[in-house]
Formats: C-alpha cells, sequence, structure tokens
C-alpha cells in the first residue's frame, strides 16, 4: 500500500514543539497588551457567505483571493482578515453593543494567493478595531496605533525595534482633486503611488497615465516633501494637518518611532483616511508586518446606521513563523520546559507516582511521568534526558516502602533521597 504524504499543503504553517511554545509565548504578551488597553476579544466564524465577504457581485472575480466553496445554494468562503466579518458582527448586534466599540480578535485567516517567503495561504493575524456610531474623533488614530506600538514591544526581545510609517488617503484624494484627474486616473494613479518603491520606472508610468506636467507634481511631494503643498488647497491644508497633529499626539505618548510617508496608501479600498505600517528595523528586507487605517464605509453593506472604524492588524505569522524559519529568533529558553521527569519502576509503584505528579502539577512543576513501567532504567533515564528534564525522580519498591524519592539534577548528576512530602520544595528551592 502506498503511503500518504506527510507533508502539508503549500502555503499551510506546522511548527515543532519548540517553535509552537514561542509563537504561544509571544501570541499571549500580545494579547494582554490588547486586554489591558481594554479591547474585547471576538472569535468569530472561519466561514462567511462569499457576499459578505466581497463587494463583487462576479463570483469568478474573486476566485484568485479567497478560498471558496458551495453548498446547496449558498455560496461561502474562508475569511481572508478579521474586517469584513466584524463589520458584519457589529451591525448584526447594534442594539447590544457600548459605542465606541473597542474588540480585537486573533484568528487564523485564510487567503488563495501564491505563497512566498513569510506569506502563507493559512496564518495567524491579531486585528484590533475601534468603532463609533456616526462619527469617530481623529483622537482614536493615535491610541490604535500606540496600542499596536506596544504590541510590537511586548516582543521587542525576539523581533527588535520598529519603524511606523504614517499615510493619508485624504492627502492623495485632495492631491488628485487638485490636479483635475478623472476618477480612472485617480485609481490608476493610486495603484502606482502605492507599489512606487517596486516599480523603478514610477514617473514613467505616471506620465502614461496623467501627462509630463501632472505627474512632475506628484513626484515633486516625493522630492520636496508634503507640506510644501499645504497652500495649494484647504482639503491638502486639513490633511497634512491631521498627519502633522497624530505625531505631536504619538509622541505625548511615548510613540517617538513613528513617520510620515505619504507613499502608505495600504490595498484595501475601504481605507477613507490616515493608513499606517509596521516595519521592523532588524529586518529591513521584510515587507510590512502589520498595518491599519480608517474606513467610514465598510458596515453600510449590513446597516443603514452609519459606523465609523478604525483598525489594525499585526502579521502574526509573517513575524514570529518567518523569523523563526530563518532561524532568526533564538529559541534556547523555550527548549526545555520540563521541571521533572517522574520515572517509574514496575507497575505496582505507580499509584505512588502519580499521586506524586499529582501534588507537583498543583504547586506549578511541570511534572511528566514515564509509564512504561517494563523498560529499563537506562531507557527512562534517556527519555528524561530528550525531554530536556531539570530534574529525575525515579521510584522503585525502596522509595515506596520507606515514603521517599531518589531526586536525580540532571544537569550535576547528583543524586539524592527526599522525602515524599518534601520533594516540591525541594524542586522549588533548587
Amino acid at each position: 500500500m502506498d503511503l500518504k504524504p506527510t507533508k502539508p499543503l503549500s502555503g499551510f504553517i506546522e511548527l515543532l514543539p519548540v517553535q509552537q511554545r514561542c509563537f504561544d509565548y509571544c501570541a499571549n504578551r500580545m494579547q494582554n497588551v490588547l486586554k489591558t488597553a481594554g479591547f474585547n476579544r471576538l472569535d468569530l466564524p472561519a466561514i462567511e457567505r462569499a457576499e459578505v465577504l466581497s463587494d463583487k457581485e462576479n463570483w469568478d472575480e474573486i476566485e484568485t483571493q479567497m478560498f471558496l466553496f458551495q453548498k446547496a445554494d449558498t455560496k461561502m468562503g474562508l475569511r481572508y482578515d478579521g474586517t469584513v466579518g466584524l463589520a458584519r458582527y457589529i451591525a448584526g448586534h447594534l442594539n447590544n453593543l457600548s459605542f465606541p466599540f473597542r474588540a480585537y480578535q486573533f484568528a487564523r485567516n485564510y487567503r488563495g494567493e501564491r505563497p512566498q517567503r513569510g506569506r502563507y495561504r493559512e496564518f495567524w493575524q491579531m486585528d484590533i478595531d475601534i468603532m463609533g456610531i456616526d462619527n469617530l474623533s481623529l483622537n482614536y488614530e493615535a491610541e490604535i496605533i500606540a496600542t499596536l506600538a506596544q504590541v510590537y514591544k511586548s516582543v521587542q526581545e525576539f523581533i527588535g525595534s520598529i519603524t511606523i510609517k504614517i499615510g493619508n488617503r485624504k492627502f492623495w484624494n485632495a492631491m488628485f482633486e487638485y490636479l483635475e484627474l478623472d476618477d480612472k486616473q485617480s485609481r490608476e494613479a493610486f495603484v502606482l503611488i502605492d507599489k512606487r518603491d517596486k516599480i523603478p520606472d514610477f514617473k514613467d508610468a505616471l506620465v502614461e497615465i496623467i501627462g509630463e506636467q501632472k505627474a512632475s507634481v506628484i513626484e515633486s511631494v516625493f522630492e520636496s516633501g508634503y507640506k510644501s503643498f499645504a497652500s495649494k488647497s484647504d482639503k491638502l491644508s486639513e490633511s497634512i494637518k491631521e498627519m502633522d497633529n497624530l505625531i505631536e499626539i504619538l509622541k505625548t505618548m511615548g510613540v517617538n518611532n513613528a513617520v510620515i510617508d505619504v507613499s502608505i496608501m495600504r490595498g484595501h479600498s475601504y481605507y477613507t483616511g490616515i493608513v499606517f505600517e509596521f516595519f521592523l528595523d532588524k529586518f529591513p528586507e521584510m515587507p510590512a508586518v502589520g498595518g491599519g487605517g480608517r474606513y467610514e464605509n465598510l458596515v453600510s453593506k449590513f446597516s443603514k446606521t452609519k459606523i465609523v472604524g478604525l483598525g489594525g492588524s499585526v502579521g502574526v505569522s509573517r513575524i514570529l513563523v518567518g523569523l523563526m524559519e530563518d532561524n532568526k529568533i533564538d529559541l534556547s529558553q523555550f527548549e526545555n520546559i520540563v521541571d521533572a521527569a517522574v520515572l517509574v519502576m514496575g507497575d505496582a509503584n505507580v499509584p505512588y507516582a502519580m499521586k506524586l505528579v499529582t501534588e507537583l502539577r498543583e504547586n506549578g512543576i511541570v511534572a511528566v511521568p514515564y509509564l512504561d513501567t517494563d523498560k529499563k532504567f537506562k531507557n527512562q533515564i534517556e527519555y528524561a534526558d530528550k525531554i530536556g528534564a531539570k530534574y529525575s525522580i525515579i521510584i522503585g519498591d525502596d522509595e515506596v516502602a520507606n515514603k521517599i524519592v531518589s531526586l536525580k539534577n540532571m544537569e550535576s548528576g547528583a543524586q539524592e533521597p527526599v522525602a515524599f512530602d518534601d520533594v516540591v520544595q525541594q524542586i522549588k528551592v533548587k
């Protein structure tokens, strides 16, 4: 019989135990930041109606980016991020929530794109959002960005410091209006600016769309700086003021690693104002490891009530799994988690041993019993060594008869008899 494959599907993640322990440790620290900031955790369905996940009416147009399937007459898809599902949730529970509503999600998401280093088809993402009815103060941009900065800081020992780059969709909307671009030209210029760093002939590509003179104006934004356009129109002035004020507020919150970069656009079409992205300083070759922005029309698909939202996401898998795959995270502190391996010589001694295991665990000591009691002592002590146990607790007939254990320090090799009732204290002291 042919054996079935053991490798997971391309783009799906499997971690070794030591990697998983690091991942879980970091994820817990990140979530603790959000809990302290008063964000409510939501665990929304991984499967949504296809019409919820997409604005497109044409089913074929979204197949390349989403995992889609159909049961009976219902077309469905796996979520590709947390924002759209949250919009549906908010609209469905308007009367049960207090606004501004603060929520976070830590969940697997799915995208049917080509897998790349650090980009997966199944990935963990952390999303945080603040949503308000009718309006939401611009001050919340600082709240979201500063909170996310603390999320990254909580795992700084593993990923290093970050830089936050901030842009404003309003700036470019005002710029396109100032240049009198039509809708088609605006959309195409938007895409080019979003990919500016990846396009070697950026200026030439702009010229083809909007002409030499207007392309030169946009190019001058990056050469002379965005502030040079403050006097060109009221809308340009307002959008520039929004960005500068945000930087000042962030500084008062201890966030000094944020800079204005108007080339930051974010790909999702639902963003309408301030947008931002996070980058790892130690790994400049990595793309953005998180980002977000303001959106004002997303919930309108589900409710006539005007809901204004602001959110951001952390690419947890992109950061942690990507760095672990490249051996850029020191996993040594996660290798040996077992405090005591309890080695049992003979079936008759199992009740005594398991009573001790229970007591150890109740006192917060990680204890792993070896219950193949017919194995030789050599096999059992080798197992204790392989799992990185700090101590081996050896229980044989003599130990049970005398109500003691033999406690072996696996690092020094020293072994001593210890009374049953003193084992917990001995391990904690040592």
